[in-house]
């Protein structure tokens, strides 16, 4: 056919040679219909003669396969592949799948770009383009290698261990007891005796004998065990009779210097005689007696007992134990005046010890609950009481009965410690909660009261504050805030700040009694306290913070003292523990 100047496909005639191999070629000797040409888009101007050969296919084949186009077509020309795109045929009916569909190993493999490179590829796979054989032979060897990884197998299996595991995991069973088999237990527990012989049954301690109930009034001085240790109790009450008739020295009181009284603490040593189990349970109050001859001293614990030991005598018969009160001894003192009286103080009584007639005298009951107290005169007839509620009162023991003169309210809610001034005994200074004023006792009334003076700073509650023991010109308070804090009270302003500020371990916990910082009587500037630091040790230190001394034998000391007291006369200190064991570090 050729194409025309105007546009349009002329056919040409089949040459002889043409028509004859065409015939030769048709079984049946008809020659089907050449197609018509449809104008292509790629040739415009040049005409080129096109000739077709036509080749009858068997039956079965007659049906010819669709093309697949590999690429894009361009813009306008459906249905036709452009230049340098090949088409791959589709499967027929009955036909194998092509090796690109289904994966096959017998693939051609060429490393050539295809025929082009000058190697034929196999049967079958002449319509493929080069790209699509390297992409079949890219197929085949990607499914070569994963298969020789055999990742199917391996995560089967895999699955199968796993679910062997979860099958085996179960619970062991405890092993059932035989219900005859005989439950052992200690011939303690059974209350039977080594013999054989049943030990009888004994009522269980109820909270009244472990705290006894202490009744009102007057109580004889008789120990706890006087069946036992009459005589030594006796011997015992006799000694603190005896050294309270003697007149102690009336001199005055020289203060020594910085230097030597350092010398004089270094030494004060602790020895294991010196330590002694007074009370049952923990201390939480003591008292020494001022008598220069015998280290006499009391103790009261949180039962309500209170302890005498003559540390001079040397013993184990020189300490006796009694019962006058039914809650913890917070507060003690010996009488000033008479050394003779000793005067306790828990939580609902206020008794006074007379050794001169072996009898505990009660001064003061009430039920709202006490906390401490201090003498307002030299001769101790009157004193200032602490509520725990947060009020005082005054007592006057030269007045019948057991009730107080006055009571008032100071504003706090809760009073700790109360402490008069030692030369201005008119003055008395209360800690509670966060707060520490010092009041004039000639102003109390009932309600409204007002403070003369505050001592500022305390963030938490406040165990203790006391005057310095000669003038009173200093105040050492002990804070939950873990800090040892000394005013300068010279002039009681109203606000008055702190000297100066010790950072001290004041966390002693609920097992301990809680630290209180008590003034040496015989020097004006120091002052000491139970510590927190290991080896266990009590601490003194100097108003302006210094630490001058610290106190400790790891052989006999092994424990926190929370209370402490010093000799007014002598270098003797005596710590106290929680399980009611005294320790005596002397010359």
């Amino acid at each position: 056919m050729a194409l025309s100047q105007a546009g349009t496909v002329e056919p040409e005639e089949p040459s002889p040679s043409t028509r004859q191999r065409m015939q030769e070629s048709t079984p049946t000797g008809t020659a089907e219909p050449e197609p018509q040409p449809q104008p292509s888009p790629w040739r415009a101007s040049s005409v080129r003669t096109l000739r077709v050969l036509l080749t009858p296919l068997s039956g079965a084949a007659r049906r010819l396969p669709q093309k697949r186009l590999l690429g894009s077509y361009p813009e306008g020309a459906e249905g036709r592949a452009p230049a340098g795109k090949r088409l791959c045929p589709e499967p027929g009916p009955g036909e194998p799948a092509s090796p690109a569909r289904n994966g096959v190993d017998s693939v051609w493999d060429a490393d050539s770009e295809g025929s082009d490179a000058g190697e034929a590829p196999p049967d079958g796979y002449s319509q493929l383009s080069a790209y699509e054989r390297k992409r079949l032979k890219n197929i085949t060897e990607n499914a070569k290698f994963f298969a020789a990884l055999k990742l199917h197998e391996v995560s089967a299996r895999l699955q199968q261990i796993a679910t062997k595991r979860q099958a085996h995991v179960t619970k062991r069973a405890k092993p059932k007891k035989a219900e005859d088999e005989p439950v052992r237990r200690s011939m303690r527990l059974q209350r039977v005796e080594p013999s054989g012989i049943p030990v009888p049954e004994a009522p269980a301690p109820s909270a009244a004998e472990e705290y006894p109930q202490v009744p009102a009034g007057p109580l004889p001085m008789v120990p706890e065990d006087q069946a036992e240790h009459r005589k030594l109790t006796e011997d015992l009450l006799a000694t603190w009779m005896r050294i309270s008739e003697m007149k102690g020295n009336d001199t005055e009181k020289h203060r020594q210097d910085l230097e030597r009284y350092q010398e004089s603490l270094g030494s004060m040593w602790l020895s294991a005689e010196n330590v002694r189990k007074v009370v049952k349970y923990r201390v939480c109050s003591m008292a020494i007696h001022p008598s220069e001859s015998i280290v006499f001293l009391a103790a009261g614990d949180k039962a309500g007992q209170i302890g005498l030991w003559n540390v001079s005598c040397g013993s184990e018969e020189g300490a006796g134990a009694f019962v006058p009160h039914s809650s913890a001894v917070s507060c003690m003192h010996f009488s000033p005046w008479n050394p003779a009286h000793l005067l306790s103080l828990s939580s609902e009584t206020l008794r006074c010890g007379d050794v001169t007639r072996a009898v505990f005298d009660e001064i003061y009951r009430t039920e709202e609950g006490f906390s401490s107290f201090d003498f307002l005169e030299d001769n101790a007839s009157t004193a200032i009481v602490g509520h725990w509620d947060g009020a005082v009162a005054v007592v006057d023991r030269r007045t019948p009965g057991t009730s107080s003169e006055l009571s008032a309210d100071i504003g706090f809610r809760r009073t700790r410690t109360v402490h008069v001034h030692p030369v201005k005994k008119q003055y008395f200074i209360a800690a509670g909660s966060v707060d520490v004023c010092v009041y004039d006792v000639r102003y109390l009334k009932p309600r409204g009261n007002e403070a003369v003076s505050s001592l500022k700073g305390h963030t938490k509650s406040v165990a203790s504050a006391y005057f310095s023991p000669v003038t009173g010109n200093r105040v050492v308070t002990v804070c939950a805030d873990d800090k040892l804090r000394v005013y300068d009270t010279t002039s009681l302003s109203p606000a008055v700040a702190a000297l100066s500020t010790v950072r001290h371990n004041n966390n002693t916990g609920r097992w301990l009694t809680r630290f209180r910082a008590i003034w040496d009587p015989k020097q004006e500037e120091c002052f000491v306290v139970g510590s927190m630091a290991r080896p266990r040790q009590i601490e003194i230190f100097q108003d302006t913070g210094k630490l001058l001394h610290s106190f400790y034998n790891p052989d006999c000391l092994g424990s926190v003292c929370s209370i402490n007291v010093v000799h007014p006369s002598k270098n003797i200190l005596v710590g106290a523990n929680s399980s009611g064991r005294l320790h005596v570090f002397k010359e």
